[in-house]
């Protein structure tokens, strides 16, 4: 069941409480494996990708036990093998890199055969992680399979990243937590799933300062130990379901909504012409909103939303506000600043009759409000793109097709259960 058939056309309404982080918690599942004693996870979202780290674990010898229902979950690497069973690391998804940092420590040595990709948004490349593994003392040989070992372990180093890599800064952490000495990334990645990373690695024991900022200075310890630690919500699966009701004038409430990180994103919405408000942690957008696109005070210039890593306004969300403008009147530009194929998938979002004009790879101009129509598109292997798509099926009355959406679930474990709690017509084929 790959295919998502939508009936839209209906205002969605209702509340909704968001999963866990996906892009939190693989990296926290992946740290637990930088201690032998146990780790309790909690609000644990049953993703695809995660399923598959804890195959890959229980195959190494580790204790894995999940109740999906409660979202909770106990690991222990007490008895984790001391060389991989299958001869090299799982090679069907991206979050396999966040695991070579606690390999090399246990293991000493690892071989990359293959350099996984994630998705189709462009190169994922492996240098950058390369370059903070040598920094931080490993020994890297260029051969195929290449080999990165660790012989005496990690040693503090002074880094500065080319540019604001997640994973990467999330590696450098993971890594610098039990090397020897201090270590300090400079241009760090600063995303609210870094920061729950290393909130995760301070309560197993780290010490880490400048969390959630653009640098990180960490002094190493021994060892790390057993923590009980709660994945935050994921602010993306929160603006989903707010962009889902704005667009199909519908009113949602979406619980847990961490506030604190949505100044940029609630202006964001506002440039469309769509007020969000807070009631406590309760982030609501009303019946009936306007979608018109500001215009700025710069007569001469579009509205703007330009996407780029943290703080400015995640490139993530980017295609949900591509789907929303396509229903507001007025001319807005789109600006990936981060993946060359960003904006890979408009042509699909052209299919319903959106008006777009693909000014390079990285800049879009949407011309809003035009007559759309039901259609069947193709999702590319990008899972906002695919909800993205699958918003502007849901505003649209009649039957359209998604194609190939099955991606979603990566990061929405229950995408088509909340959906239909908000009155749509939809279901997977």
């Amino acid at each position: 069941m790959s295919d998502l058939i939508v009936n839209g056309g209906q205002p969605l309404s209702g509340t909704i409480t968001p999963s866990g982080n996906k892009n939190s918690v693989l990296p926290i599942f992946c740290a637990t494996l930088l201690t032998d004693e146990p780790v309790t996870l909690k609000n644990v979202p049953d993703i695809t990708d995660l399923n598959k780290l804890v195959a890959f674990f229980r195959d190494q010898g580790s204790q894995v036990e999940w109740d999906h229902a409660r979202g909770e979950m106990r690991v222990d690497h007490s008895t984790f093998r001391g060389e991989l069973t299958h001869g090299e690391l799982p090679q069907d998804m991206r979050s396999t890199v966040l695991l070579y940092p606690a390999l090399l420590h246990r293991l000493k040595k690892i071989a990359i055969r293959s350099n996984t990709k994630g998705c189709s948004l462009g190169v994922r490349e492996i240098d950058p992680h390369l370059d903070i593994l040598r920094a931080l003392g490993a020994d890297i040989t260029d051969a195929d399979p290449l080999v990165i070992a660790t012989p005496t372990g990690f040693h503090g180093a002074r880094h500065w990243l080319d540019y604001m890599s997640v994973t990467v800064t999330e590696n450098f952490a993971m890594a610098a937590s039990l090397a020897s000495g201090k270590s300090t990334l400079i241009n760090a990645a600063s995303e609210p799933h870094v920061q729950d990373l290393c909130a995760a690695l301070v309560a197993m024991g780290a010490t880490i300062d400048g969390i959630g900022t653009s640098r990180l200075e960490i002094t190493g310890v021994a060892q790390l130990h057993g923590a009980t630690i709660t994945i935050n919500t994921d602010y993306h699966e929160v603006v989903t379901f707010l962009a889902l009701g704005a667009i199909t004038g519908g009113e949602v409430r979406v619980e847990k909504s961490l506030p604190h990180h949505f100044d940029l994103i609630t202006r964001a919405f506002a440039k469309l012409g769509v007020t969000i408000t807070h009631e406590g942690d309760t982030a609501i957008v009303r019946r009936g909103q306007s979608l018109r696109i500001e215009e700025p005070y710069t007569s001469n210039l579009l509205t703007k939303i330009e996407a780029a890593p943290w703080p400015y306004f995640s490139v993530d969300l980017l295609p949900l506000m591509i789907a929303l403008s396509t229903r507001a009147t007025g001319t807005v530009h789109f600006w990936n600043k981060v993946y060359e194929n960003g904006f890979s998938w408009i042509p699909e979002l052209a299919k319903f009759g959106a008006h777009a004009v693909v000014s390079d790879p990285h800049r879009i101009v949407i011309f809003g409000n035009k007559r759309l129509h039901p259609a069947t598109v193709d999702s590319p292997y990008v899972i906002r793109a695919a909800v993205a798509l699958t918003m502007v099926a849901a505003s649209i009355p009649g039957k359209s097709v998604v194609r190939n959406a099955e991606i979603i679930k990566r990061a929405h474990p229950r995408f088509v259960e909340n959906l239909r709690s908000l009155g749509a017509e939809l279901e997977w084929k």
